[in-house]
């Protein structure tokens, strides 16, 4: 064997296992080490957009993977049951981009491995349909497709303001919390104003160079009063954070879900894990 041909197949070992190891050292999906919540009979709803295509360019996109699974599987091994509904239901547009080899989060392995799951994704419920009052915790997925219809789903408004209303806990990550804009608080005004919550911030979707959606989570939010918080690394895309402002939890992007998800679980009234 050649040695040019060795020093290929070491290069291709190293980036296998090298690359995914930088992105987390970096910051990508840390590993969540804060204190752990359990809901035994609890019940969380986690909801997606229904947007496949990057417009106008019809490159595929939707929810980023792990801001679906990381909540999910959190809510689920706390002992709840968790449902999954969209803005149009049936199958749910994943991020094809989020699952690559250096960018799946644990959870995202563990979800190609759960049939269940993936069979609640390709049939998840319209929100229209839902009873929110069946439900302790309302989570918010984000990924590119949020920009597109979260925001603007006045159903999605109607329902959340509901929640409010009747003491549940919501909010969610990155481009999720888009969908709080049309939710109204016990005296009409807008869900967001002068409320704490983080989202993913403009600086990284201009890093991303995804700046051609029709909302962007911390310019829409800002406008709308919120008190909007984040932070920052050489890229945002490595940085992460989590506001908890009474029942509203935000994340500010994929690396948010596990922590974000065990806060909610904590503001439902979720006891600590033996």
């Amino acid at each position: 064997m050649s040695i040019a041909v060795l020093v290929m197949m070491a290069l291709g070992v190293f980036l296998w296992f090298g690359l995914p190891l930088t992105l987390k050292a970096l910051g990508l999906h840390p590993d969540y080490r804060g204190p752990k919540y359990q809901l035994p009979g609890g019940r969380a709803l986690i909801v997606t957009t229904s947007h496949a295509t990057l417009d106008p360019t019809g490159k595929a996109t939707g929810v980023f993977g792990s801001e679906m699974t990381a909540p999910y599987y959190e809510f689920l091994d706390a002992g709840m049951q968790v449902d999954l509904a969209s803005i149009q239901g049936g199958a749910i547009p994943i991020e094809p981009d989020s699952f690559r080899w250096f960018l799946a989060a644990e959870s995202d392995k563990r979800y190609l491995k759960d049939a269940l799951f993936q069979a609640k994704v390709a049939s998840s419920r319209k929100i229209d349909a839902i009873d929110i009052s069946q439900y302790d915790i309302v989570f918010l997925a984000g990924g590119w497709g949020a920009a597109y219809d979260l925001g603007t789903s006045p159903v999605l408004g109607q329902k959340l303001t509901q929640a409010w209303s009747a003491g549940k806990v919501v909010g969610g990550v990155c481009h999720g919390p888009l969908g709080l804009l049309q939710a109204k608080d016990a005296n009409g005004e807008p869900l967001v104003k002068g409320r704490r919550l983080t989202a993913v911030t403009d600086r990284q979707v201009e890093q991303l160079g995804i700046t051609l959606t029709p909302q962007h989570p911390e310019r829409e939010l800002r406008a709308a009063g919120a008190r909007f918080e984040s932070s920052t690394a050489f890229r945002d895309f490595f940085a992460t954070h989590t506001t908890v402002d009474g029942k509203l939890v935000t994340g500010q992007n994929q690396n948010a879900g596990y922590e974000t998800a065990q806060k909610m679980i904590r503001a439902a009234g979720g006891k600590p894990r033996p």
